[in-house]
Order: structure tokens, then C-alpha cells, then sequence
């Protein structure tokens, strides 16, 4: 057994709302601060960056979004879906960007997504659509064998308190949730 420091794990954050005012956004900020603060190398990727194309299973891998979003969904060693709560589901910019970097087929093209570790930042509107996220979280499961992290964060406008009058977030995560990924690679 080696006693070498293990290398810093690489988590990618897809923030994955389109709204200028997303509090997911806010969710996928601070868990970055709180990865860096454990020594994880975050990767802070947010969809407003890019157009996701409409999924055709033909052109849209020639889009400019998807290299770049492909590759940073596969070369993490864990993903933080920062999501909006919307209608009883994850939004839809979420759900159009795993339908782009999930499919396989063509050109020994390979999901980005098998085996990876997910943990979702929820933000919703209501405290009892908690579980809103969860059909998405059983087809990463089933379609991809993801492995679903269940700390999930799910915080709503009672969550903000007095910190959303400032502008920020104050969550408090586990002690171990840096260690999530840690221990499920090992």
C-alpha cells in the first residue's frame, strides 16, 4: 500500500439554469468554494456560456457546445448538477445537455456520463417538490450506471433568509461531502 497523498479530485459543476437571477447558480458557486476549500480541483461550467443545440442525434455533435461540455462531464471524477426546480422537474437545459453528452452510438461515440458520481444542488420553488429531481437521478442510474450521491441539497426561498438581501448563499454542507468522491472511487 502506498503512502503517497492522493491526487485531487476534479469535480465538475454544470450550473445548469438559464435565469440571470438563478439561485441554483448561487448553489453551484458555493459548492465550488467548498470542493477548493477541501482540495478538489472544481470546474465551474455554466450553461449560459453556451447555446445547447436542439438533440437530433446527427448534427448536434457537430455544435460548437458539444466538445467542450462532452468533455467536461467525462474527464470528472465527480458532477455537481446544479439545477432549477421547475413544473415538478429538473429544467429542461439540464436534462437537453444530458440527452447531448449521454448518447452513444455513431462514430464510436461514447456517453459522457457512465459511471460517473452525481450529486444534485437542487433549487425550487416549494419545500414539498424535494424529490423533484428524482426521475432524472434513476435514469443516470439505470441508463448510465451513475452512482447518486444522496446528499442532495434542496433549498427554497426559506432557505435564503437574510442572505439573499445581501446577494448570497449561506449553505452548510456534511463534514465529509468533499470526501463523497473520495471514498466511492476507492
Amino acid at each position: 500500500m502506498s503512502n503517497s497523498t492522493p491526487r485531487p479530485l476534479k469535480i465538475t459543476i454544470l450550473s445548469c439554469s438559464l435565469d440571470p437571477e438563478s439561485r441554483s447558480r448561487d448553489l453551484g458557486r458555493e459548492a465550488e468554494r467548498y470542493l477548493e476549500a477541501q482540495g478538489c480541483i472544481p470546474q465551474f461550467v455554466d450553461l449560459r456560456d453556451f447555446r445547447l443545440p436542439d438533440f437530433d442525434n446527427s448534427a448536434c455533435y457537430r455544435d460548437p457546445a458539444y466538445i467542450p461540455l462532452h468533455q467536461a462531464v467525462r474527464d470528472a471524477d465527480g458532477i455537481v448538477l446544479a439545477v432549477p426546480i421547475y413544473n415538478w422537474s429538473i429544467g429542461s437545459a439540464a436534462k437537453s445537455l444530458i440527452e447531448l453528452t449521454g448518447a452513444t452510438g455513431a462514430e464510436s461515440r461514447k456517453s459522457a456520463w457512465f459511471d460517473q458520481i452525481v450529486t444534485f444542488f437542487c433549487a425550487g420553488g416549494l419545500p414539498h417538490s424535494y424529490m423533484a429531481y428524482g426521475a432524472t437521478a434513476m435514469s443516470l442510474m439505470l441508463d448510465f450506471k451513475c452512482v447518486i450521491n444522496p446528499y442532495v441539497v434542496y433549498a427554497t426561498e426559506r432557505d435564503w433568509g437574510r442572505a439573499a438581501a445581501a446577494g448570497s448563499c449561506q449553505m452548510s454542507f456534511p463534514r465529509d461531502f468533499g470526501n463523497v468522491w473520495r471514498s466511492s472511487l476507492s
